[in-house]
């Protein structure tokens, strides 16, 4: 699926098969999610050449081998998280490839997964194995939106048992983070002004929902221990921010595109409640067997999440419904 210019109608074509890396796979693409972030990009939030393969959430079976790839053969099930470190630098070699400044991004700085092939470079470095008893489609609604709220709640927000995590917007990224939470035994308020989307939280369960941010400090008896914002805007994240308890831990998921991108921060707050402020940006592939293994348990169930699937003919639909208000879940290709 290719859009030849920003916001133009994407379209299935025919194109030649990637060229396999030398130090990377040809993946065949089980499943790949929609994401805003390739909303993002179609909309020109996001830099890419034109024309684009969107798709950087996805997982499926390994086609074809680089001649200087050495731990993955043809017919590995497999997964990538969306930002590829180069391996070798310093933030790859302490386990922090998601901020890699030398990062590939399949769906950005590459062809993406909208395709019934996609080629993924410096795949001994990122790729990550599947359990077999792991569905494909379970596999992809992992990608961009579960495992950077899995990232967020378990290594920034170092949520423990018993604290008060409130989720300010609950799309992907706000759902999964609240079953994330809940998996780690936490109390969770979700604040949303969509009722479908709170009605869902409660589900996956919420101990609170509200519509109004002003509430987190009273619903979490003083303020919640760790905040995030997983929608995005700079109104969001001043509110979650307010609505902290003394020490505690914003975690700033959602992207903040144009003007937002230079977003206020409540400094007063964060100095008189001695809060920490945190960027959250993805997941590397060292991460993933922890978050695999809760999947594993039965704690996790990613694929309650996913509410629609789609063939690729009608991903482009799927994703330009993204300018406007979309139902709660995660969108799932399968091509």
């Amino acid at each position: 699926m290719v859009y030849e210019a920003l916001g133009a109608v994407p379209r299935v074509v025919d194109v030649t098969d990637p060229a396999c890396p030398d130090d990377g796979v040809v993946l065949e693409v089980a499943a790949t999610g929609v994401c805003r972030s390739d909303w993002h990009a179609w909309r020109g939030h996001e830099v890419v050449a034109l024309p684009h393969i969107p798709g950087h959430e996805l997982a499926g079976t390994v086609h074809e081998v680089g001649s200087a790839v050495r731990s993955w053969r043809v017919g590995d099930r497999v997964t990538v998280p969306f930002v590829l470190g180069c391996g070798t630098c310093e933030q790859c070699r302490a386990g922090d490839a998601q901020v890699c400044p030398d990062q590939e991004q399949p769906g950005f700085t590459l062809p993406g997964s909208f395709a019934e092939r996609v080629a993924l470079p410096r795949a001994d470095a990122n790729l990550v194995r599947l359990p077999d008893d792991l569905s494909f489609v379970a596999a992809a609604s992992l990608g961009c939106r579960f495992a950077t709220a899995y990232r967020a709640v378990v290594t920034h927000g170092a949520v423990r048992p018993g604290q008060w995590v409130a989720v300010h917007g609950c799309g992907g990224v706000g759902l999964s983070a609240v079953m994330v939470a809940k998996a780690l035994g936490a109390r969770v308020v979700a604040v949303d002004i969509s009722t479908a989307a709170l009605d869902v939280a409660r589900d996956l369960g919420a101990d609170e929902a509200t519509d109004t941010a002003a509430q987190v400090r009273d619903l979490a008896d003083g303020g919640a221990h760790v905040s995030l914002d997983a929608l995005g805007r700079a109104t969001v994240a001043a509110a979650a921010i307010a609505g902290l308890r003394p020490r505690g831990r914003h975690v700033q998921v959602g992207l903040l595109h144009g003007d937002e991108a230079r977003a206020a921060v409540p400094m007063d707050l964060v100095v008189a409640r001695e809060l920490a402020v945190l960027g959250s940006h993805g997941m590397p592939a060292v991460d993933y067997p922890a978050m695999l293994a809760l999947v594993a348990s039965g704690a996790l169930d990613p694929e309650r999440l996913v509410t629609h699937r789609v063939g690729l003919a009608d991903a482009g639909a799927a994703l330009a419904a993204m300018d406007g208000p979309t139902p709660p879940g995660i969108t799932i290709v399968e091509p």
